[in-house]
């Protein structure tokens, strides 16, 4: 329970709710019990690059478009003549901001949700014990704490499916209403201008985000909306073919809290026909406990984004090629599946789920490059770029972290792709160059007859390039590599 206290008078010291990654008013622990508390209400924004990993290029123009939004609903809180609730923006160390913002306002305390970061975790405890004021952090930013979670052993579960199995068997607990009225601090508080802040790119790389990215809570419901009423009962038939929009898109919003685990498991739970079989399978509800076992992995393994959670594959033979890096970067590998899959990441800041396993098991395991080189460039580029999902899932493609793919187990970018998407359709989407070549052609463009290419105006080497890598020699030389690392982690 929270230990707020309550407000003996309404005009009472104020409480700062800090928002962080939970950009929203609905099932906002933090919020809804400094609410209860009758206090005044002053919600808070810091942008400390110093604390944790700054965001990458993309996810810095989903954060500037979500504080812009939830600093609307803020607005919208009062009734009648009640001063709003306005969201004061500052930037710098976290610790100084509030220290600053305590003494101006003499705040009784500061109450935020908890993360599950391990450097925010560290910063937390540190102020819990420096401030001048109660500083108190409540759960709720997952479906279930790390501590009720653990194996029979009371270790953190290494393998998804047990992972699973006990998360899918709690009752979670229901999300927390949006809070009618907000009230506001008396007091005049400068906020800094998010203009300032320069979150938005220089160059105009984002020309096609605001067409297809609504940030905020209202974009997210309207997502959760649209998913649940036409893509939910169809989800397991259509969410491997990139062509089809079979998936949620809702990715970014979970990212930045715009919507929160809790209320996507009740509304799929509770709102739709086709729930309880959600709980097995291949459904949407797995998904998110994957979501989940990536930021349990987090607490309890700090150096995943950096470190193979397998230590063996420290001694790994990567290579050091930026031509090659470059060329994936770029959408340029000869790939036609692994080079649409960059442009769309390039030109969206999003990319299908299934697509994000073939260009990294085509990274790690065609150019043998280091998995931590793709993990930078996600993190950079999409708009979803979570630490510990990011992390875990280029661990996982790459057969070094836990419950990972087996080192054997590498994606042939061309079945891939012909299994996943017959007709060429997102080939076509993002490769313009190739949208006269029929299917299966247009697979393998390098196995086509000269005279079929020049018919549909492709020039390999020219307008489009020639393969980097032969696959089948690159999986032998990978499963060579891997053979070597085994044997020296078994002597």
């Amino acid at each position: 329970m929270p230990k707020l206290r309550a407000a003996s008078e309404p005009s009472s010291r104020p409480v700062i709710v800090w928002f962080r990654d939970d950009l929203r008013l609905s099932d906002h622990p933090a919020l809804s019990a400094a609410v209860r508390s009758g206090r005044p209400v002053i919600p808070l924004y810091i942008l400390d690059d110093r604390l944790g990993r700054p965001p990458g290029g993309a996810a810095r123009w989903w954060l500037h478009h979500s504080l812009l939004a939830l600093a609307a609903s803020l607005s919208a809180t009062a009734i009648g003549p009640q001063r709003p609730a306005r969201l004061i923006l500052r930037r710098g160390p976290a610790a100084e901001v509030l220290r600053k913002l305590i003494e101006t306002t003499d705040a009784s305390g500061v109450i935020c949700n908890r993360s599950y970061d391990p450097d925010r975790e560290a910063a937390d405890r540190v102020l819990r014990s420096t401030l001048r004021c109660e500083f108190e952090t409540l759960p709720g930013a997952l479906l279930a704490e790390p501590s009720a979670l653990r194996t029979g052993g009371g270790d953190p579960f290494r393998i998804f499916t047990a992972f699973w199995n006990r998360l899918s068997s709690l009752e979670i607990a229901a999300p927390l209403p949006k809070p009618r009225l907000i009230p506001g601090h008396a007091g005049t508080l400068e906020s800094e201008r998010l203009e300032d802040w320069k979150l938005l790119p220089r160059v105009a790389w984002d020309e096609q985000f605001h067409s297809l990215w609504t940030p905020g809570e209202q974009g997210a419901a309207a997502r959760v909306r649209t998913f649940l009423g036409k893509r939910l009962a169809d989800y397991r038939n259509t969410r491997d073919n990139p062509s089809l929009e079979g998936t949620s898109r809702l990715s970014p919003h979970l990212r930045f809290g715009e919507v929160s685990a809790r209320q996507l498991w009740h509304a799929v739970l509770h709102g739709h026909a086709h729930a309880p079989s959600e709980l097995t399978g291949n459904g949407f509800l797995r998904e998110l406990g994957w979501r989940e076992f990536a930021q349990h992995t987090l607490h309890h393994f700090p150096s995943l984004p950096e470190r193979a959670l397998r230590r063996e594959f420290e001694a790994f033979e990567w290579r050091e090629d930026a031509a090659a890096l470059e060329a994936w970067q770029r959408g340029r590998t000869g790939y036609p599946i692994v080079d649409a899959g960059m442009r769309e990441l390039w030109h969206t800041g999003w990319m299908h789920n299934r697509v994000r396993m073939i260009v990294g098991s085509f990274l790690v395991k065609d150019l043998l490059l280091p998995w931590q080189r793709g993990e930078a460039w996600f993190w950079d580029t999409l708009v979803d770029a979570d630490r510990a999902s990011n992390a875990l899932n280029w661990q996982w493609v790459s057969g070094c972290g836990v419950d990972a793919a087996p080192y054997f187990r590498i994606f042939n970018p061309v079945a891939q792709s012909e299994r996943f998407d017959p007709e060429g359709a997102y080939l076509r989407r993002w490769l313009p160059e190739l949208r006269e070549l029929p299917a299966p052609a247009i697979h393998s463009p390098w196995t086509i007859a000269p005279l079929v290419l020049a018919s549909a105006g492709v020039r390999l080497g020219e307008t489009y390039p020639w393969p980097l890598v032969e696959h089948a020699a690159a999986r032998k030389a990978a499963l060579a590599r891997f053979e070597r690392l085994r044997q020296r982690a078994a002597r």
